[in-house]
Formats: structure tokens, C-alpha cells, sequence
């Protein structure tokens, strides 16, 4: 297969902290082989979303994960379960590793910041480690080539210069295509975006593949799965 054009791109509207997300993390593997991805952070809970971890939290999200895990075969690990989850230290921030994800795609480049969003969530639903945290993303980072100082130096400037206008414009994208939240990919063919149906390929990443190397970019609404996502502001998962 020729590679793609230039102007076709898969935008994925994530955010770090949104378990159906991590539950997509194949699709966005098997997609990076097809054509260009550009990631855009959502801040489901950034600011006033943020959320310290308690037993109401934790109560709302493990039968979500659940779900989740048992649709997609994603690995939820026992350290996240009962470690992060009962941890009332921590803290669900998604400015942070945002910001972490656009410290990294400015020091190496887009393919780094979508490395450095799939070692967050691995880190998160896999390891149960405090991705808020500036430690664990700084110690991602490092795993990914980058040091300590290079990445804590961009890292500041994100948070200073970049982070609120990209979840602003990240927000702006998702309401222009008519999404309803996390994740949503949304396929451009030159000035043309259309909003992609999650739901159908979760948990089928070659076949979601093929469906991107035809290149068509239309589905079907017959036998269409619902959408499974999180809300923009954390406050429902479906």
C-alpha cells in the first residue's frame, strides 16, 4: 500500500485519564501503521475536574474498568485495582500528563508524545502508579530517551505557554465533529474530518486496520455498536 497523502490524518481526542481510552489503545497502535495520528488531550479532569481518590471514586470506576477490560481485552492490573484506587494520596489530574504528551512531541517529535501516552496509560491502568505525578511522567520520559532536565525544562513551558490552548482546542474539535466524548477519532481527508464509530472496532484492532487502509471512512449505521465513551468532564462512562 502507497502511503498516505500528507492531508490524511487520524485525529484521536483522548484523554489520559479515560479508561475507554485505554481501552482503544490498540486501535491507536494498529492506526499508527495505516497513516499518520495526531493526538489531542481533552482534560476530562483538569481543573476544577481533578479528582483526589476515594472510595466514591473508586466505587464508580472499577465496574466501568471492568467492562471495559472484558470488551476489550485490555489488562487492568492488580496494582491499579487495589493499589492506585486505594491509594487516598493520589490524585486524577490529566493536566500533567498532557502536558507530559506535548513535552514529549515537542522534544522528538508527534510518533514520541503518542509512545509517551501509551507508557502513561500503562503505567496507570497496568502498573497503578500516580501518573499526576511529575516523578512517574518524568520517569516515563526517561524511559523513552528523554532526561530529566531536557523534559522538566518543556515540560514547564507546556504548562505555561500551551497546555490550556490545546484542551481548549482539543474541546473545540470534538464539538465541531459532534463527538460526546472520549475517544473520539475523527478521520481527515483534506479539509474534510468525519467523526469515526468507536465502538464497532473495540477490541478488533486488525480489522479496524482494513478498515482504515480502504480509506473510506463511512459506516454503517446498521448493527453499529452504541458509542463507549467517557464524558467530556469524567462525570459518566459508558
Amino acid at each position: 500500500m502507497s502511503a498516505p497523502a500528507p492531508t490524511q490524518v487520524l485525529h484521536y481526542i483522548h484523554d489520559p485519564l479515560c479508561g475507554w481510552c485505554y481501552g482503544a489503545a490498540p486501535l491507536v497502535a494498529a492506526a499508527r501503521e495505516v497513516l499518520p495520528v495526531q493526538a489531542h488531550g481533552g482534560g476530562m479532569m483538569a481543573g476544577r475536574n481533578r479528582r483526589p481518590v476515594d472510595a466514591a471514586l473508586r466505587d464508580y470506576v472499577m465496574p466501568h474498568d471492568r467492562r471495559i477490560a472484558q470488551i476489550t481485552g485490555q489488562v487492568f492490573g492488580d496494582n491499579y485495582f487495589n493499589g492506585l484506587l486505594a491509594d487516598t494520596g493520589a490524585v486524577f489530574d490529566s493536566a500533567p500528563p498532557i502536558a507530559a504528551i506535548l513535552a514529549m512531541q515537542a522534544l522528538k517529535g508527534a510518533d514520541a508524545g503518542l509512545d509517551m501516552l501509551a507508557a502513561i496509560q500503562r503505567a496507570h491502568y497496568r502498573d497503578g502508579r500516580r501518573i499526576s505525578d511529575e516523578a512517574t511522567l518524568s520517569a516515563l520520559a526517561l524511559q523513552l530517551g528523554v532526561g530529566e532536565e531536557d523534559f522538566a525544562r518543556v515540560m514547564r513551558l507546556v504548562e505555561a505557554e500551551e497546555l490550556t490552548n490545546h484542551i481548549e482546542a482539543s474541546r473545540a474539535l470534538l464539538n465541531h465533529v459532534g463527538g460526546r466524548g472520549f475517544p473520539t477519532f475523527v478521520l481527515q481527508r483534506g479539509d474534510a474530518l468525519e467523526a469515526l464509530d468507536t465502538g464497532t472496532w473495540l477490541g478488533r484492532p486488525e480489522q479496524w486496520a482494513a478498515f482504515l487502509r480502504q480509506e473510506t471512512g463511512a459506516m454503517a449505521s446498521a448493527g453499529a455498536s452504541p458509542p463507549a465513551l467517557c464524558d467530556i468532564d469524567g462525570g459518566n462512562c459508558n
